[in-house]
């Protein structure tokens, strides 16, 4: 359906948001079913295809775009979300306020730190943040991230025959791409993980989300906290169903 709404220009944009998210969370239920991701882009290839000599006054047409009117209607009214992956969740909430909160975040223990890593912000703003509470107290100067170059590779560096732990999810460093934090602060106390009275947070560059959101949902990457004198902490995330998440709180903003 949502080809033949980028023909017939059918929906609203925020019905048109809708079906992005459900289109990504079934793309994402695909591949870790097994499915292969050059088959799904032949598929989606085909429907865009078909969808080009679609009657966009049709009475198919008219009744199909009923539904999915009628199913938004309850959709819009959902405010939060969470989205299962094979190992971790990613959980989405598009309430608004003035104080700050995480609008899709996932939760990783490394050693013995805490992280939160995902969109927070305030009145409906995200931006793609870490924050992390370190057990012995050490600060952190910067973070990076890393994950998969889709430029120079052909798919996710995974072995789907196996359950494999996250850190064996990031490919070779010769296949990967990283984003330096373009800013750190200490963590407002809305985004501390639970339990926690302290902690950095570091703000990464929206080209970062974009990637991120491009990944296979079966791969990892690796936020990577760096400290004077020391090897990097290193905690790894999921990418799951970022790419849905984020669509579905662009529902909320449109």
């Amino acid at each position: 359906m949502s080809a033949v709404d980028d023909r017939c220009n059918l929906f609203t944009p925020g019905v048109s948001a809708a079906l992005a998210a459900g289109a990504a969370q079934a793309r994402g239920a695909a591949l870790r079913a097994g499915s292969d991701a050059k088959s799904l882009k032949a598929m989606e290839q085909e429907a865009r295809g078909r969808a080009m000599y679609i009657d966009c006054r049709s009475p198919q047409v008219s009744s199909a775009a009923a539904r999915v009117q009628n199913a938004f209607a309850g959709y819009q009214r959902v405010q939060r979300m969470v989205y299962r992956g094979d190992l971790t969740e990613w959980r989405a909430d598009r309430g608004v306020g003035r104080t700050a909160r995480w609008r899709l975040s996932q939760s990783a223990d490394f050693g013995s730190n805490r992280m939160i890593f995902g969109l927070a912000g305030r009145e409906g703003a995200s931006a793609l943040v870490a924050v992390a509470s370190f057990s012995d107290k050490q600060t952190p100067y910067s973070a990076r991230l890393v994950m998969r170059d889709g430029s120079r590779t052909m798919g996710p560096y995974i072995d789907p025959r196996t359950r494999q732990p996250l850190s064996r999810k990031i490919p070779p460093a010769s296949a990967t791409r990283s984003y330096m934090a373009e800013a750190r602060s200490g963590a407002e106390d809305e985004l501390l993980p639970k339990g926690y009275a302290s902690g950095w947070a570091f703000r990464f560059p929206a080209q970062a989300a974009q990637a991120l959101s491009e990944l296979d949902p079966r791969e990892a990457v690796a936020v990577e906290f760096m400290f004077p004198g020391e090897r990097a902490r290193v905690a790894y995330v999921e990418v799951g169903d970022f790419a849905a998440g984020r669509a579905f709180l662009q529902v909320a903003s449109q």
